[in-house]
């Protein structure tokens, strides 16, 4: 069943630990409407959550976009940086104008205007947060971005998109068969994904906007493991339809089927690397699960994961420089991160079950399935494994979770 429905049950964030390095920062109340009011505590819960921010309180701050900012006072509380603004309402619409400061040497850091209605206040908020991130750490901010993950409810599955703080949960689809494996195409307008309700994998890919879909891949066998190319003009997927599960290309519109090699065992999970040039994968040619990398017109795959006995699931890094993997090590499944250049490794979590890795598209997170204390969860760490976040849903099982690309 199709639907683009807005769900009730949010999911519950729970932080640990903080960044290497913490930015001081006040972000002051919205003046002017009552409908401001959650605007400051959006933009405190984004940058609390990236763990690189030290929030200083600034209730009875009472500042307006046209206020003038006492540096020395805000640098005496304990503030390098100050953010504030008001929100000015005509009818249905919202303009919120907001200002960053740096109290330290005294100067404006940014200054905009966003315009919307009541609904898109969230949005905008998560836009602001954006700016102040990047602004102070010269990073791009992910809080405005998606992510797609499967809830599981009984005997019903729901593909379900969501703001990246895990608010604002909408259900694309609802089936009594099971989904996996969503993808989301690189400017954010589609997903790829599994779906059972014929009876066998078959992958789709369904237009957000409007809900349409359409079979991309429905030959004989399974059809599975979707992944945009860096284009968006074509996906890998992996289809047993010569008897083994091998990793095909195939264009966006369902033509131009292309086996990328052949190999005598299972070859699985395919991801293309940023410069679309390349396919890592993950196979048991070894004799065990371990990740491989190739290039898209085939050839000789190399072998790339040599730390432990089983390694799945791999993404590379926006920048192209480190992978990450679910590893198996004393029986605990956990998120492993791996320096392209040099192999070296860092385990990021502690498991026992962790699955399903996706990057942030700034790089600097990553977003996971897990098992804590019995219970299904999605969760965030940072790449350097100090900060994590657990996004708790209220009920089901929650896996397969994608983070979705910058789409402005």
């Amino acid at each position: 069943m199709l639907c683009s429905q807005t769900v009730q049950a949010q999911l519950r964030v729970d932080i640990s630990g903080v960044g290497a390095t913490q930015y001081p920062i006040a972000v002051a109340d919205f003046a002017n409407t009552p409908a401001a009011q959650p605007i400051g505590e959006i933009i405190r819960a984004d940058l609390s959550r990236s763990g690189q921010f030290q929030l200083i309180n600034a209730t009875g701050a009472n500042l307006t976009a046209e206020s003038q900012i006492d540096h020395d006072n805000w640098r005496n509380r304990g503030a390098d940086y100050v953010a504030y603004g008001s929100v000015a309402q005509t009818g249905g619409q919202y303009q919120i104008t907001y200002r960053l400061v740096d109290a330290v040497n005294r100067v404006e850091l940014d200054g905009i205007a966003f315009a919307g209605n009541e609904k898109e206040l969230r949005r905008m908020s998560h836009r602001i947060a954006d700016r102040i991130y990047e602004k102070i750490t010269g990073i791009r901010g992910v809080f405005s971005t998606r992510i797609a993950y499967v809830l599981q409810t009984g005997d019903t599955y729901e593909l379900q998109i969501a703001d990246a703080d895990g608010q604002n949960p909408q259900v694309m689809l609802r089936s009594k068969s099971s989904i996996i494996s969503p993808a989301w195409s690189p400017d954010g307008s589609k997903l790829a994904y599994v779906s059972f309700e014929s009876d066998k994998p078959v992958v789709y890919v369904q237009t957000l906007a409007t809900g349409k879909r359409e079979p991309i891949a429905n030959f004989k066998g399974n059809n599975s493991a979707p992944t945009w190319a860096p284009s968006g003009n074509q996906l890998a997927v992996v289809l047993s339809r010569d008897g083994i599960s091998q990793i095909y290309t195939i264009n966006a519109d369902g033509s131009g089927l292309r086996r990328v090699m052949r190999s005598p065992l299972i070859d699985t999970e395919p991801s293309y690397t940023p410069d679309g040039g390349s396919l890592v994968f993950t196979s048991d040619r070894g004799g065990n699960p371990q990740i491989y990398q190739v290039g898209l017109n085939g050839g000789e795959a190399r072998r790339i994961t040599f730390n432990g006995s089983y390694n799945i699931s791999p993404e590379v890094a926006p920048d192209g420089n480190s992978l990450v993997y679910v590893t198996r090590r004393n029986g605990a499944f956990r998120v492993a991160l791996q320096d392209m250049h040099t192999g070296n490794e860092q385990l990021l979590t502690a498991g026992p079950d962790d699955q399903s890795p996706s990057f942030a598209p700034n790089g600097m997170q990553i977003l996971y399935s897990s098992v804590q204390g019995g219970r299904s969860v999605l969760a965030v760490t940072s790449v350097d494994g100090r900060v994590r976040q657990t996004l708790s849903s209220l009920n089901g099982k929650v896996r397969e979770p994608t983070w979705g690309p910058f789409t402005d």
